[in-house]
């Protein structure tokens, strides 16, 4: 349900759309009561409109940062990626992409691509195939 007013409060901007579906795809930050009562704001939908819902980036970055939201290093990485993706905030982004997974790494690059208007791209991973063994293959 969180998921769908996100989604209804992005549509149609890119930017947001993507910074959004990261947050979703990461799927911690929506199931904390710490994150989504203080850093989202939800508005019920009128008559047949959907209920929308935004994400306050700059307060949840602040908070991140200030040690408010304790996490995992790989939650940490994928939070700021969507706030600066979606909200404008700066991040580095050799500290914020170095040691994600892969699935992470492909929601990244799925969410630039999305940003950059290249709405529903498939990004494919080649095979984590040591160096040793490339060779061999």
């Amino acid at each position: 349900m969180l998921a769908a007013a996100l989604r209804a409060g992005a549509a149609g901007l890119y930017c947001a759309e993507a910074g959004v579906e990261l947050l979703i795809g990461q799927e911690c930050w929506l199931c904390r009561g710490d994150f989504t009562g203080s850093f989202v704001i939800v508005t019920p939908g009128l008559a047949d409109r959907a209920t929308v819902a935004v994400v306050g980036w700059d307060a949840a970055v602040a908070a991140l940062d200030g040690g408010a939201l304790p996490c995992s290093s790989g939650e940490r990485r994928m939070l700021h990626l969507a706030a600066s993706i979606a909200g404008g905030i700066p991040a580095d982004l050799g500290e914020t992409l170095t040691g994600l997974d892969r699935a992470s790494i492909a929601a990244a690059a799925r969410a630039v691509l999305h940003a950059g208007g290249h709405r529903g791209v498939t990004v494919t991973l080649a095979p984590d195939i040591p160096p040793h063994l490339a060779e061999k293959v």
